[in-house]
């Protein structure tokens, strides 16, 4: 049985998560997958501008880890920009960093990524009700898992 892959923490699904050359007939296109993590490694170190030790950090991954989703993001999207292919940002085996719970009262309130490892909240910390249910960022919504325990 080979190792299990560990959760990668990511702090956003990107909003758009499709790219396309425009002069490219869509039967004639090709994509190149992106996985969530792999676009994360991407923001933390190209668009904030962090070093590899605190994006590992915040993804909660080693060095080494991150620099291998780093390698193959980039990989990636020089691929796609060099040989005209789309990117398509999914999939990918990470979890929200902070998700947002509702219980049925409409006490809101954010679980971080290290108690979402345990299990989700058994009830509102407010009311102490058992009926709770997740929030999903924008662009995911019941059944879209993706990411947790997924590797495509």
């Amino acid at each position: 049985m080979g190792r299990q892959h560990l959760w990668r923490r990511v702090s956003s699904v990107p909003a758009v998560n499709y790219f396309r050359p425009v002069d490219t007939r869509a039967a004639e296109l090709q994509e190149v997958r992106l996985l969530v993590e792999e676009a994360e490694a991407i923001r933390l170190n190209d668009l904030e501008g962090l070093d590899q030790e605190d994006c590992a950090q915040r993804m909660s991954i080693s060095r080494s880890t991150f620099s291998r989703i780093l390698d193959s993001a980039r990989h990636k999207i020089a691929d796609a920009l060099l040989n005209g292919k789309a990117i398509r940002i999914e999939g990918g085996n990470f979890e929200m960093a902070v998700r947002r719970f509702r219980c049925v009262s409409g006490h809101e309130w954010e679980v971080p990524f290290e108690r979402l490892i345990v299990g989700p909240p058994e009830a509102c910390p407010k009311c102490d009700t058992p009926s709770v249910m997740p929030l999903f960022p924008p662009g995911m919504g019941p059944g879209w898992r993706h990411g947790r325990g997924h590797h495509r």
